[in-house]
């Protein structure tokens, strides 16, 4: 069997980008897949329906990635989001653009940019191996190929990994990468998960569970630094452990240096509302209902489940009569609504995340070609990189951007 010019180990989203680019610049490729079928992963992301690309400028892009952001500029400078958009178009995907410029297919499927994807790279006679790669094989300290688990020994001139992370592991994404590249020398940062759902302090979040809100506003105080690192208005859920939905798995990602009690969330239930507006609200409501008690007085203004929680943290006697709620309690009772917080105890497992924070160290891999500075002929691309983003396409363009770079920058067997 006539080796082939580089093997790519991973068929997701970089790892489809680096063997379908490779391919049809002429050179011929074998793609590693322990997956019955490729870009599994992908068919779960936004739901399902595949937040492709961010529609935003390169600067623009950076900012919303707090790792390592720098390394990243080259990559995207070659495949910027624009390009992506493009790319996916020619392909017979037609995109569409929603709110904070997250990009989708126009038929909300993951499948079709999953279809296309994998039809370009078939195009372009890429020749797909079923197997899971165990060990890198090096010839005088350069990659020559790589073992699969099952003893096979398939040699090439040259290896890119595009493994991904350690998220999502039913998908494929085991954290075998990571073992690989320090096994041949590299640095691996530590791993710890991102855009990921939040543990909180108490049962309060498991007497909400199943409890959805929607259009609120939540900011997370960093009581360690004593300030406020961010903030997001949309959707969040609770549940038997604490918090997730969008607004949360989007903060998550800013909660760095994570550690029990570090972290408080603040919910604003009614953000449409001034604290002046509330308090109207709350005079008009209570002298319609002047003989209820202060705890059945309130179903106009919050979801069921939440009430008795509401209720209990006002520290009102709920059997008091509306009209016999003090200026002082109404007050008081309003901030709470405004600031309605819990105490965060840690992320979820790692195995939870969206994305998998830490992998190996940028210091090590040449931004130019996405090249190993250890290993000539070792490429690396995607999650596996010690880069990671914010919720909104941004991750799912690195892992193209550097996979496209990856596939551009591997030569011809002499």
């Amino acid at each position: 069997m006539q080796k082939p010019d580089v093997i790519v180990v991973g068929a997701g989203a970089a790892g489809l980008l680096a063997a379908g680019t490779a391919a049809h610049r002429g050179l011929s490729v074998w793609l590693i897949e322990k997956n019955a079928q490729a870009g599994k992963k992908l068919e779960i992301t936004g739901k399902g329906r595949c937040n492709v690309t961010n529609a935003c400028s390169i600067q623009t892009f950076l900012e919303n990635v707090p790792t390592n952001p720098r390394f990243l500029y080259g990559a995207l400078s070659r495949f910027s989001p624009e390009d992506t958009m493009a790319f996916f178009e020619s392909l017979g995907v037609p995109l569409k653009t929603e709110r904070g410029r997250r990009v989708f297919p126009q038929s909300d499927k993951a499948d079709d940019i999953v279809q296309a994807l994998t039809g370009w790279v078939q195009n372009g006679g890429v020749s797909v191996l079923r197997g899971s790669a165990a060990k890198l094989l090096l010839r005088a300290g350069k990659a020559a190929g790589v073992r699969l688990s099952d003893g096979r020994e398939v040699e090439a001139g040259q290896v890119i990994l595009c493994c991904g992370g350690a998220s999502y592991p039913a998908t494929g994404s085991t954290g075998a990468g990571y073992k690989l590249a320090a096994e041949v020398g590299h640095t691996v940062t530590p791993l710890y998960p991102s855009l990921v759902p939040l543990t909180c302090e108490g049962d309060t979040c498991r007497e909400l569970m199943g409890l959805s809100l929607r259009n609120v506003a939540c900011r997370f105080y960093d009581c360690e630094k004593k300030k406020y690192v961010h903030e997001e208005f949309g959707e969040m859920l609770f549940t038997h452990f604490g918090v997730s939905g969008p607004i949360i798995l989007s903060a998550s990602a800013h909660l760095r240096g994570m550690k029990q009690g570090r972290y408080r969330m603040e919910i604003d239930l009614k953000p449409a509302l001034s604290p002046e507006k509330l308090d109207a609200r709350l005079v008009r409501d209570w002298s319609e209902r002047a003989s209820r008690s202060f705890s059945n007085s309130l179903t106009a203004l919050l979801p069921h489940k939440l009430i008795p929680v509401a209720v209990r943290r006002s520290g009102i006697v709920p059997q008091t009569k509306c009209s016999e709620i003090t200026r002082v309690q109404r007050r008081a009772f309003g901030e709470l609504l405004k600031n309605f917080s819990f105490s965060i105890t840690g992320f979820r497992p790692l195995e939870e995340a969206i994305v998998t924070s830490g992998g190996v160290s940028v210091k090590e891999v040449d931004p130019k070609t996405m090249q190993s500075k250890k290993v000539s002929g070792l490429y690396f691309a995607g999650e596996l990189l010690d880069v990671d983003a914010y919720t909104g396409g941004y991750n799912l363009q690195i892992a193209f951007s550097t996979g496209r770079l990856a596939g551009e920058s591997v030569q011809p067997l002499e």
